[in-house]
């Protein structure tokens, strides 16, 4: 895989032409920068950008201006390639409070292994309804912590969709959801991205992560996808690269509460 040139097209195609995650999303481009923006419970920030020294500042005032309105928080995701080279610094300064940092990784799906299933003890359920979102919820809730109710209700409405931008699936013992995660299925690009890959601590080193990836990259390739992408925790980015992701760069979250302060 040409990692400069894979590079380039997931900037084109995902981060310069992102599709909102909500019925009322909308995206806004800019010549500086290329927002995503969301009145209800979407995702919102600022997906792409190009400044430099003269106009960071200022373009980074003018975004939270722009912003002021919806009162909550909202995102600017950075990429370690982004420009100019203190630009994390610069967010920092101007009120943004940084998350931990992610690897982005893709691997190219015809090198990936995707029969992979679980040990016979569990089984995969694709969600195909508000049970199967409740149960990946759940399990969202217990691994990562917080409140991933928003994630549920804007999955069934992706799944719905014709075609679906998106799948999910849980891992069953029994009747005890311990494993999750989603796909989204960006129509127009080479591009799905893998979401929310959680096991249950007491499951987890028994490969349930590895038959989760597997599962979803098969449901992508299915759909005609060339690249599978992440962005990968400390925790998970060894084991996809054992099953065969390249790091391309590093991307982190940049949270502003909302308002002008």
């Amino acid at each position: 895989m040409d990692g400069q040139a894979v590079l380039a097209a997931f900037d084109q195609q995902i981060r310069r032409q992102p599709k909102p995650d909500a019925p009322d999303g909308c995206v806004e481009q800019e010549a500086r920068v290329i927002r995503s923006i969301s009145r209800g419970e979407g995702w919102t920030g600022v997906t792409w950008c190009d400044l430099d020294d003269a106009n960071a500042d200022s373009v980074i005032a003018a975004e939270i201006s722009r912003f002021a309105d919806l009162s909550r928080a909202w995102e600017w995701k950075h990429y370690s390639y982004d420009q100019p080279r203190d630009l994390p610094d610069r967010l920092i300064a101007a009120g943004f409070r940084p998350q931990p940092v992610e690897a982005l990784l893709v691997a190219e799906m015809a090198e990936l292994p995707l029969d992979a299933p679980p040990r016979p003890s569990v089984e995969l359920r694709a969600v195909v309804d508000g049970q199967g979102a409740d149960a990946l919820v759940r399990v969202h809730d217990e691994v990562f912590g917080g409140d991933h109710a928003p994630v549920g209700r804007s999955l069934l409405v992706r799944i719905a969709r014709k075609p679906s931008t998106a799948a999910a699936v849980v891992a069953w013992a029994g009747q005890t959801p311990i494993a999750a995660g989603r796909v989204d299925l960006h129509p127009g690009t080479d591009f799905a991205s893998l979401w929310g890959g959680g096991t249950l601590p007491a499951w987890r080193r028994r490969g349930v992560f590895r038959s989760l990836v597997a599962y979803r990259a098969g449901l992508a390739s299915a759909r005609g996808f060339r690249y599978l992408q992440v962005d990968a925790t400390p925790y998970s980015r060894p084991i996809l690269q054992r099953l065969g992701f390249v790091q391309l760069a590093t991307t982190t979250p940049f949270i502003h509460p909302g308002g002008t302060a």
